[in-house]
């Protein structure tokens, strides 16, 4: 099986995701050699990695001829340009490997490295990145989705993900967008909608909502994981009353006309659940969607 053992790191651009994943692979015992950025990545090696070489973001390809393994951590609709402006200028060869670390997208964004000779592959974890420290931290332990396509290389990102602490499960590559998707809904629109609850706590009066509904928050949160979504879902829809469905839109419409599209929708997706679990009849669910017909 092929290990990630000993190996020379180059990262093209070391902002928060790309820096967190150096430094715990420097904790593995590779070597983090260079990394390309301007100077925000020059300070953050300062902090992080400071026996890491800073190399201009002009030139990227003097970053990766000094790696084994390349590490293109630029924003997702760059890294097609970075891969294509390194190989370009020869800083790829055979004999390396070159990841990305993108969600949503799969390798062909690294075709100008495989055209060089390296082996491609992605590593994605899943976890969110605040900051520097706060991605050290929540990395290890948490599940890294690893995407090639040969068993090789395949084993090689898996190592990797362990050396990170994470653990690795394979993800095809043309499913990428999909699961894209649906790590946005578990963690970008989850704040989103706890956000528009802090809002509307706000505008019934309450000054400091957030301790208050903390408890009810995390309730749901953690019931799903301990059953199901389908058995923790509570709330109006689910048990089919439109009464109050109908008076929430009202004051909704006197006070937040804003959130009436996410309410009639998250609603009508909240009563499909319901009913595809046995919990709502379909008459039920005919009435509450009467009432957010109303509402579109």
């Amino acid at each position: 099986m092929p290990r990630a053992r000993r190996i020379t790191v180059a990262v093209i651009g070391a902002g928060r995701v790309g820096t967190a994943v150096a430094v715990l692979l420097e904790r593995a015992g590779h070597r983090v050699v260079a990394a390309s950025g301007g100077e925000g990545t020059a300070e953050r090696l300062r902090r992080y990695l400071i026996f890491t070489n800073h190399v201009d973001r002009s030139e990227p390809e003097q970053a990766a001829r000094q790696g084994t393994l390349v590490v293109i951590a630029v924003p997702d609709d760059d890294i097609e340009a970075a891969t294509a402006t390194i190989a370009e200028r020869e800083g790829f060869r055979p004999g390396q490997h070159v990841l990305h670390l993108s969600g949503s997208l799969g390798l062909h964004v690294l075709r100008h490295a495989a055209d060089a000779g390296a082996d491609v592959l992605s590593l994605h974890p899943l976890q969110s990145f605040p900051d520097v420290e706060t991605g050290i931290e929540r990395l290890p332990g948490s599940s890294i989705a690893v995407t090639a396509r040969d068993e090789p290389t395949t084993q090689y990102g898996e190592s990797l993900a362990r050396d990170l602490q994470g653990v690795p499960f394979r993800l095809a590559e043309e499913v990428k967008p999909l699961y894209h998707c649906a790590a946005v809904f578990c963690s970008n629109y989850l704040v989103a909608v706890e956000g528009i609850a802090e809002e509307l706590f706000r505008l019934a009066g309450i000054g400091d909502p957030l301790p208050l509904f903390e408890p009810l928050a995390r309730a749901a949160f953690e019931a799903t994981f301990a059953v199901g979504s389908g058995q923790a879902l509570t709330g109006p829809a689910a048990r089919g009353d439109a009464g109050t469905i109908s008076r929430n839109l009202e004051a909704l419409t006197e006070r937040a006309p804003d959130a009436i599209p996410a309410y009639v929708a998250l609603a009508e997706i909240a009563a499909g659940m319901a009913e595809r679990n046995g919990r709502l009849a379909p008459e039920e669910l005919r009435k509450v969607v009467e009432v957010l017909d109303q509402w579109r």
